[in-house]
């Protein structure tokens, strides 16, 4: 089994996932559970929509603290790296692809959220090419249709909030 991969995070982005993950562990179950329990009470559970919605949520809500325990518990907190003209794990890349300029941020998706930014792990084939280059540089990858995109950086910034 792989290694599990660690996940930079600010303090308030792990704050904002801590949060969620109480919740759901706390209030979500219960409510979950209480509307699982109402909806099994109206009778024939085959025909029983509500409740297969109910279940079908619980599975969802399942899932999701299974993926937020598993991210917080190999997190490293701390600030955005001070853009230094170099690609690194929490920096804001603008990057020349297919001919135009793409700027997302390379890390975590969760780091990101209710940013317009799109974001790249540093383990997707566009995120390793490119991790340790520098300004003006160039590198390809390959695409999972098994193309090679040419990639060249052009601004590296320190990721805000």
């Amino acid at each position: 089994m792989a290694e599990p991969t660690q996940t930079w995070l600010t303090q308030e982005a792990y704050d904002r996932l801590k949060g969620e993950l109480d919740q759901l562990t706390g209030f979500g179950r219960k409510d979950i559970a209480a509307r699982i329990e109402a909806a099994r009470e109206e009778g024939d559970l085959k025909e029983n929509g509500g409740y297969h919605a109910a279940k079908d949520e619980q599975g969802k809500m399942e899932a999701r603290i299974r993926d937020l325990e598993e991210l917080l518990k190999h997190v490293v907190i701390g600030e955005a790296p001070k853009a230094q003209g170099v690609v690194e794990i929490g920096t804001v890349v603008t990057a020349e692809l297919f001919g135009d300029e793409e700027r997302f941020l390379l890390g975590s998706r969760e780091l990101a959220d209710g940013s317009d930014l799109d974001v790249y792990s540093a383990e997707s084939p566009l995120g390793a090419a490119i991790l340790g280059l520098k300004i003006g540089e160039n590198a390809s990858y390959k695409a999972p249709n098994g193309n090679e995109i040419a990639v060249k950086i052009l601004a590296v910034d320190t990721y805000t909030r």
